[in-house]
């Protein structure tokens, strides 16, 4: 004891009356082996702390075909009709070509029987028309050619009669002048006469002779001046006749001319609607192929749009689903934006499919039992209508997976985590209760330039 205090305490009336709380107080035993079990746990948390764990992308979505070819396709008529009769039933395998479905025509513009047939005859009708336009065009050059052989030698006719008529008028006016010359000259002689006469040197019978010979070159003179006149009106109307002639064969070779464009245009005209015919006859011929709807390729029917006798169906109206055979199976996954940068092409990939019981550790993806592997393929660049961006996962087996099941269907349910890299575990549970991204430690590599 401290032996603080004067009074002491007897020992033996100690012994005789033991304390009932020192015996009510946990054994120091029991604290120690707690202890040494919090330590334990202690430093078993610390170590499981700094295990490696596998970050990965989680995401949900169905399987697919990796090619649009072999996805789910409507099939769709080209062609407005009424159903007729339904040659496959669901589930049923086609092959390309086969027969689906046969259809009657609506359209009262292709009810004719025999349509081609009608078709045909107005083709020969209008090749006739254009025949018979050749040859109305080959006439008219015959007789382009006749005028112009006609109007050289008319033209040439009335320039000869012009010149003809230039050298009667030079003729006539040189002959006029010979004419007043010899006037003028029996002027001066009937002159010299009249001086003669009054000095007696002739008599008076000369000058009258003299003068009925002055009178005769003076009428010699009218009469050439007329002649020459006559002449001269002559040499205009063959220039007239000339001008005549070359408005005539002008104007003969314009009407001909026009007739002749009429025809070529005839003509084009008529080639055209032998065109447009000739197209007609082989929309109908298309169209009446186009009464039986075939497979595009092998598939099955997985369900009919259309059902019914005579019922009608519009134009590129849907009327069955066919799944191609044998499609390269691929899964589609949608995972968030945020994740999107940290995914790059050939990212493996572990799926469970609906249907497949399987038990995943989504952190050591080597333990978990009935998944199977894949590897991404495609990054959309855009986003899908819910935020979301899609995916597309091929097979691709690791050592020790089985290859992906031979019963899966289009549109089954599939669960995906996309692997990224190893980090410890107290790193995924800070990140997970902050809400920040995986790690991304590496840049993608960026394509290559082409």
């Amino acid at each position: 004891m401290l032996n603080i205090s004067n009074q002491s305490i007897d020992a033996e009336n100690v012994a005789d009356h033991p304390l009932k709380t020192i015996e009510k107080l946990p054994h120091p035993r029991s604290s120690r082996r707690l202890g040494r079990w919090m330590l334990f746990f202690l430093i078993l948390t610390i170590i499981v702390m700094f295990l490696p764990w596998r970050q990965n992308i989680s995401g949900t979505g169905s399987v697919t075909a990796l090619t649009p070819q072999d996805r789910p396709q409507s099939l769709q008529n080209a062609i407005a009709g009424r159903i007729e009769k339904w040659s496959v039933r669901e589930g049923q395998f086609v092959r390309k070509g086969d027969t689906l479905l046969i259809i009657s025509e609506i359209k009262d513009e292709y009810f004719d029987p025999n349509l081609p047939q009608r078709l045909n005859e107005q083709l020969e009708a209008k090749q006739g028309t254009k025949l018979a336009t050749e040859a109305k065009i080959k006439a008219l050059d015959g007789q382009l050619l006749a005028i112009g052989t006609g109007v050289r030698v008319d033209l040439a006719t009335a320039r000869n009669r012009v010149r003809q008529s230039q050298l009667e008028v030079r003729i006539d006016s040189a002959d006029l002048i010979a004419i007043r010359r010899n006037y003028q000259i029996a002027v001066s002689r009937l002159e010299r006469y009249e001086k003669g006469f009054q000095d007696g040197l002739f008599s008076l019978t000369d000058l009258e002779s003299r003068r009925l010979t002055i009178q005769s070159e003076y009428a010699k003179v009218v009469t050439q001046e007329n002649k020459l006149d006559v002449t001269r009106q002559k040499l205009a109307n063959a220039r007239l006749d000339l001008q005549i002639i070359q408005a005539k064969y002008e104007q003969e070779i314009a009407k001909t001319m026009s007739d002749r464009s009429s025809a070529v245009s005839s003509k084009a005209s008529a080639a055209n609607e032998i065109a447009m015919m000739r197209n007609k006859i082989s929309n109908v011929d298309v169209r009446r192929g186009m009464y039986v709807i075939r497979a595009p390729q092998q598939g099955y029917i997985v369900r009919s749009l259309k059902a019914g006798i005579g019922e009608t169906i519009k134009e590129g109206e849907s009327i069955a689903t066919l799944q191609p055979a044998n499609p390269t199976i691929a899964i589609e996954l949608y995972v968030r934006a945020m994740d999107v940068p940290l995914i790059q092409q050939g990212r493996m990939v572990r799926l469970q499919f609906d249907g497949w019981p399987a038990i995943q550790f989504s952190g050591w993806p080597a333990v978990a039992v009935g998944t199977f592997g894949g590897r991404v393929d495609v990054i959309d660049v855009v986003n899908s209508t819910n935020g979301m961006y899609r995916l597309l996962v091929r097979p691709a087996t690791l050592p020790g997976d089985q290859p992906w099941p031979a019963q899966l269907r289009m549109g089954s349910g599939v669960v995906g985590w996309v692997m990224l890299d190893d980090v410890p575990i107290w790193y995924e549970l800070w990140r997970q209760l902050n809400g920040f991204p995986p790690t991304l430690k590496e840049e993608p590599e960026k394509a290559k330039p082409l």
